[in-house]
């Protein structure tokens, strides 16, 4: 045991866990196994990742905040083909939000490719379940101290030795082999997987992870074509001389130090040389992969931005704005429906511009393009034969729908910011500007700003397709069955409602906007974790600020003029209070403590004349 395990120790000062599982026995039974060490308190429990940063977000400042995070990488797998994904989110979110706080893992056996991701994300430790209690408290004990633990890391870096001289020796036999077989396997399910995508009833979900599954798949075909030889030649230097193909020894290596890190040769601890990528000779071999280079590369723009948008609504979609938006009007689920459509429906709107506008085009043509993207959510959403019967009447509700289009254009959608910027990103690679800097194409910063802006996207859109359902149909019962939450299918609660999204809009109207645009800033909205959250990013708006007229133009007037005067009336402000104190210190203080003591005096006097006044008398 390490001196800082020790003295952690000797503190007596017990470490507080908290368990993040989906499996009830697991928490029981690891809860069960660590009360008999006193120094390893379980203080908190969550069954899902929007729980435990719920939990997290209530206990911190508290006596029982953890100071260990013990999750489960496979959160949510039983009940979802994306698990592993959310697991992996969860940990970003964790360093992202608590980056301070040490997260241990104690999950089924990992792959190699998960350990990687969890290394990458900086996860501090790891032991597979079932592991013995003589191993894993101390193992506990050690990351909670700010060290790290990873079980399988000598174990997986031994077999890789011995097994790497047997295995580089028969590599070249089979190379070819194995990419034949590679690619039957791919293609093979590349056509199922386009099969069920064809399927009419498919779900949004499962249209998204089919269409991701896909995405991967031909990115995986692209690289089996790059990274194994068209012919067996035998040698392995021409193997490895791609760059890409490596020994398992390599290989283990670049396991031990993610990429970012740089790879050195474990025995000497120098730097490996760098191959140099292979000349090929066919031009027409160099066209192909060029157009599937480009292939892959748009996939690659894409695919990162729109999952990691997509993992983020699995989590808890509650409105943490302070300020009602028309889908809160929803049901959760119904809630998150409706985003994952228009996120597919943004994807289909990029894959024809891709072919169709320049980057130039994009800005002018940006009004269309969110009307149909609109048009073909909300068409999606309650469906293109969708009718309900009101009255004696039968009525088609996407057309009735569809039919304030002018309305929604000018209300919502064209106060959408940064979409051409957004567009132009992620099709062209154009840079983003943030606070006046420009972020190159795939930058931290640049990634994250795209996020938010997708994000505050597809909630904007998301709540001008309900706001038309409010001003037809409200209060249907038919419609409150089937789309609304529960805590709002009474008349009451939807007026309520109603007139609370009425005073929002006035109030945005005249005092909101025109203040963010004085301010030069936009207000977006944005998918936290746990909920929809406001933020605010810097943007230049002097061209709309000119364009004020009427009450806008005087709320920037208003402010502008309390900007002047409140220095000014503070300072006035502050020097009356002075005086005042003053006045009633120093003046009618002091006056007011003079008659006191005057008052006092005459009282002493008069009871001293009126004792010796008896006195006398009664020496006569």
């Amino acid at each position: 045991m390490s001196d800082r395990v020790a003295d952690a120790l000797e503190t007596a000062r017990p470490f507080k866990l908290m368990l993040i599982d989906d499996d009830p026995i697991s928490r029981l039974g690891l809860s069960t196994a660590l009360a008999s060490f006193p120094d390893l308190q379980v203080v908190a429990q969550a069954d899902s990742a929007a729980a435990a940063l719920q939990t997290l977000a209530a206990g911190v400042g508290t006596d029982n905040a953890p100071n260990l995070l013990i999750l489960e990488l496979s959160l949510g797998r039983s009940n979802s083909s994306l698990g592993g994904s959310i697991g992996l989110q969860l940990c970003q979110e964790l360093k992202t939000q608590y980056p301070k706080l040490p997260r241990f893992l104690l999950s089924e056996r990992l792959t190699p490719e998960e350990l990687t991701a969890a290394r990458a994300l900086g996860v501090e430790g790891y032991c597979p379940k079932g592991t013995d209690l003589s191993i894993l408290v101390p193992a506990l004990r050690q990351v909670a101290s700010g060290e790290v633990y990873w079980s399988e890391l000598v174990q997986t870096q031994n077999y890789a030795l011995e097994a790497s001289d047997v295995i580089e020796q028969s590599r070249s036999s089979w190379l070819w082999q194995i990419r034949q077989s590679g690619l039957r396997q791919i293609d093979t399910a590349i056509a199922q997987v386009t099969k069920q995508v064809q399927n009419p009833n498919l779900s949004t979900l499962d249209w998204f992870i089919l269409t991701g599954r896909r995405r991967e798949l031909r990115t995986a075909r692209w690289l089996v074509n790059q990274l194994l030889p068209v012919a067996a030649t035998g040698a392995r230097n021409q193997v490895s001389g791609t760059g890409f193909t490596k020994s398992p020894r390599e290989s283990q290596n670049d396991f031990l130090n993610p990429p970012g890190l740089g790879s050195r040769d474990r025995r000497s601890g120098a730097p490996l040389p760098t191959p140099e990528p292979r000349r090929r000779n066919n031009p027409s071999l160099d066209s192909a992969l060029t157009t599937q280079s480009s292939a892959l590369s748009q996939s690659s723009i894409l695919s990162p931005l729109l999952d990691a948008t997509l993992n983020k609504l699995q989590f808890g979609l509650k409105n943490l704005t302070g300020s009602p938006l028309e889908i809160d009007i929803l049901l959760e689920d119904k809630k998150r429906e409706l985003l994952y459509l228009i996120l597919r429906k943004f994807e289909d709107v990029l894959e024809e511009l891709r072919s169709q506008l320049q980057p130039e085009a994009i800005a002018l043509r940006q009004s269309m393009i969110l009307r149909d993207l609109w048009q073909a959510s909300t068409t999606d959403f309650f469906g293109k034969y969708y009718t309900i019967q009101v009255g004696n009447l039968e009525v088609d509700i996407v057309n009735t729908l569809l039919q304030d289009a002018t309305i929604i254009q000018q209300s919502f959608l064209d106060k959408i910011p940064l979409v051409a910027e957004i567009i132009n990103y992620l099709l062209f690679q154009t840079p983003l500007m943030i606070d006046n800097v420009s972020y190159s194409f795939g930058t931290p910063e640049a990634r994250v700003r795209a996020e938010v802006i997708l994000e505050n996207l597809l909630i904007q859109i998301a709540n001008s397709v309900v706001q038309p359902l409010l001003n037809y149909f409200a209060d249907v019962e038919a419609i409150k069955q089937i789309f609304y939450d529960r805590r709002l299918i009474s008349s009451r609660e939807i007026a309520r409602f109603r007139n609370n999204l009425s005073w929002k809009y006035r109030l945005e109207r005249y005092v909101g906007e025109p203040t963010a645009i004085f301010e030069s800033r936009y207000l977006l909205l944005a998918l936290s974790g746990i909920g929809i959250k406001k933020i605010s990013i810097y943007a230049p708006r002097t061209d709309e600020l000119h364009q004020l007229t009427g009450v806008q133009l005087a709320c920037t007037l208003a402010l502008e003029t309390r900007d002047a005067i409140a220095p000014r009336l503070r300072s006035t402000v502050a020097f009356l209070g002075s005086g005042v104190v003053y006045v009633l210190t120093q003046v009618i203080g002091r006056g007011i403590g003079l008659i006191g003591r005057g008052i006092i005096q005459g009282i002493g006097t008069t009871l001293q004349e009126t004792r010796f006044g008896k006195n006398g008398e009664r020496q006569k």
